[in-house]
């Protein structure tokens, strides 16, 4: 067993596609299938379930995923020890973004850092506030940037950032003609959110209870995964949303959104790390010029 072979099923398991995998490592088709199947037929198990032409990862897998994700986190921080000694002259820093996040914030921050660092390669990953916090807590990646505090014993926090929140409608929407609005407004609104787990769905939530919304009886037309789906929605006309004002932007210059009137809510955005797991210079360095931003 090779931790390529564990990289290979790694990634077929998250992906649940081979060819997905495979485009994600970089690799062929035939080379990942290969070698996952080498890796079943070595100990006499099945790792996934084929249905038709799809693949399935089983119970087994499912056991099987947790320990090589946690092998691969001890490689790489292994890896990552001995990368120290050059003095950030290369390495590989993993990072793991909300959406919200890798899409409109990080990614200047990640060219103004390989600039100063260019023999750094980074591994971005991207999810849900949720999400990432789990990838933070099992290792899978060193640093996690999220919208909103993650309240876990085994995760620090700091602040990096502030962004706001606003509630934005279609310009043809009934509500964007008020001058004014309130409680009864939103309780009234078809409402168009971000899935549970994202940082954008907690902000909402806990708007609804600071404006004493019953939220049980709230008309939530559909529950999107990404801020472009939900923004391209509400364009559609089709409700209202609680947004990112970065993640509107262009949507709120080129008059497709419009701002309601009600206050905005800033937001701050989070670096995470794990309390104790190795903490490697090149992370503790992206750490460091990300909170630069702030005193500069």
């Amino acid at each position: 067993m090779t931790l390529e072979q564990l990289r290979m099923f790694v990634a077929v398991a998250e992906h649940q596609h081979v060819t997905r995998a495979a485009k994600y490592l970089n690799m062929t088709q035939s080379t990942v299938s290969a070698a996952v199947l080498a890796l079943e037929q070595r100990h006499g198990v099945a790792l996934f379930d084929r249905v038709g032409r799809s693949i399935i990862l089983n119970q087994t897998g499912r056991v099987f995923l947790e320990r090589a994700k946690r092998v691969l986190a001890e490689a790489r921080a292994a890896e990552a020890a001995l990368d120290d000694l050059t003095g950030l002259r290369r390495g590989e820093l993993s990072v793991m973004a909300s959406l919200t996040i890798a899409g409109y914030w990080l990614p200047r921050r990640l060219a103004a850092f390989h600039a100063g660092y260019p023999g750094i390669k980074f591994d971005v990953r991207v999810g849900n506030t949720e999400a990432v916090a789990d990838a933070v807590e099992a290792g899978s990646v060193e640093i996690g940037l999220v919208e909103g505090r993650i309240d876990r014993a085994l995760i620090s926090s700091s602040a990096v950032a502030t962004d706001e929140l606003i509630v934005a409608a279609s310009p043809g929407h009934a509500l964007a003609r008020k001058k004014r609005l309130g409680g009864a407004h939103l309780q009234e609104a078809t409402w168009v959110l971000r899935e549970p787990g994202s940082g954008t769905r907690l902000a909402f939530e806990t708007l609804a209870e600071e404006m004493h919304l019953e939220t049980a009886s709230l008309e939530v037309v559909m529950v999107l995964p990404s801020n472009e789906a939900v923004l391209g929605t509400v364009e559609a006309g089709l409700g209202i949303t609680l947004t990112s004002r970065s993640a509107a932007k262009a949507e709120l210059a080129a008059g497709l959104l419009v701002e309601l009137p009600l206050p905005s809510r800033p937001r701050p955005f989070f670096l995470i790390r794990h309390k104790e797991r190795f903490r490697s210079k090149v992370g503790d360095a992206f750490e460091s010029h990300i909170q630069s931003e702030l005193t500069s």
